[in-house]
């Protein structure tokens, strides 16, 4: 654990040694949800650290902060207390806009490159300037499914649109749906409730030109809760040295569904020489 300055514990795990890779996870899961980078990742000579946000997982259940700007100040409490440099970030949904906010608010002096997956830059919401967004309506009725009885919820998700169950002839894998349903109750639900406005309603485009880092945009074309075409990208457009990798009929949550491909294509990019 460390604690911030506004007085919330962090839990993190950190493992190994060599070139330092930070994962910053999705809504409203864990740094569990790492778990098959974290370990792919620590047998390839990384040191690989993962920790849970404000509000989810095992650190301190508040009531406040459950911002971009109070994630990224999270992030980099981290980063400064391993006093870390020469990091690769990778960020997951959520997570994915935790690190863009993160090099755009506090600098890239000890960052190396990023990934960002199924992540939710440039904006998800529908506004007079980004016209193709999801209604806001959409959102709030995900609070008001949250708050009537976050548990059914959960399981909702997890079993349709987060890993693609309901597509046609794809098949559910109980282990993961009660995973992530371990990993959401795990949190608290005003961490959760308030997190739906985060990573819904934040605008990233003042923030990824400021990016000047090499930056991998992993987006599938079939993601059910990011939608492709408002998604990577526009992403990777904004970013000064962003490159696109697009997946056909992958899931939002295809680090964990297809992880050996997903690794493999991190590895390649972290090996890559640009």
């Amino acid at each position: 654990m460390i604690t911030t300055k506004d007085g919330v514990e962090i839990f993190y795990k950190d493992w190994g040694v060599g070139q330092p890779i930070v994962f910053s996870h999705g809504w409203p899961l864990s740094a569990d949800d790492w778990d098959a980078q974290m370990v792919f990742f620590l047998e390839r000579g990384y040191r690989v650290i993962a920790h849970d946000r404000r509000g989810h997982g095992r650190s301190s259940q508040v009531a406040d902060g459950h911002d971009m700007d109070h994630y990224a100040d999270d992030l980099a409490a981290v980063i400064a207390h391993l006093r870390l440099e020469n990091v690769i970030h990778v960020g997951h949904s959520t997570g994915g806009g935790e690190v863009v906010r993160y090099l755009a608010r506090h600098g890239q002096d000890r960052v190396a490159k990023a990934a960002i997956i199924s992540a939710v830059p440039p904006i998800m919401v529908k506004t007079a300037s980004n016209p193709g967004g999801l209604p806001k309506e959409v959102f709030d009725g995900y609070q008001a499914q949250l708050a009537a009885n976050r548990a059914q919820f959960y399981l909702d998700v997890a079993s349709g649109p987060f890993y693609g169950f309901n597509r046609p002839g794809v098949k559910p894998i109980e282990g993961l749906i009660r995973n992530w349903w371990r990993q959401g109750m795990m949190g608290g639900i005003k961490a959760h409730y308030d997190g739906i406005v985060a990573w819904s309603q934040t605008d990233f485009r003042e923030d990824l030109p400021k990016i000047t880092i090499p930056t991998l945009v992993m987006h599938s074309e079939d993601d059910q809760i990011v939608p492709y075409a408002d998604a990577g990208p526009l992403s990777a457009k904004l970013l000064k040295n962003g490159v696109l990798k697009t997946y056909k009929d992958f899931p939002h949550g295809m680090p964990t569904t297809h992880a050996e491909i997903i690794n493999a294509d991190l590895l390649a990019f972290l090996k890559s020489s640009s």
